[in-house]
């Protein structure tokens, strides 16, 4: 198993102090995304790449002209995360059947 979503979390950290650009973001999340293991199902793929494609566009346009916001758009990366995550441990770890 390999666990690349576990780095995700620094890099938004990177993008958001500055530290790296929004290309290297993109491409580190999906790296991450297309190499974790178990494979993630293609609608956590397709989820990924709306909120980059959004994120990508927002950076051509200012802050004030933009329907989004960067702080938006990095908290909806977080939540796609959560879930993401939520998803591979249920798969990797389920649930014990209990007996009554």
């Amino acid at each position: 198993m390999n666990n690349t979503l576990s780095l995700i979390p620094l890099s938004l950290e990177a993008f958001a102090e500055g530290a790296i650009s929004l290309d290297d973001l993109a491409r580190a999340l999906r790296d991450a995304a297309q190499e974790h293991e178990p494979t993630l199902p293609d609608r956590y793929l397709d989820v990924l790449e709306r909120l980059l494609n959004q994120l990508e566009s927002s950076a051509l346009f200012s802050e004030e002209s933009c329907s989004f916001s960067r702080t938006d758009m990095i908290a909806a990366l977080v939540e796609w995360l959560a879930r993401a995550q939520t998803w591979s441990d249920k798969i990797t770890n389920p649930p014990t059947p209990t007996r009554d």
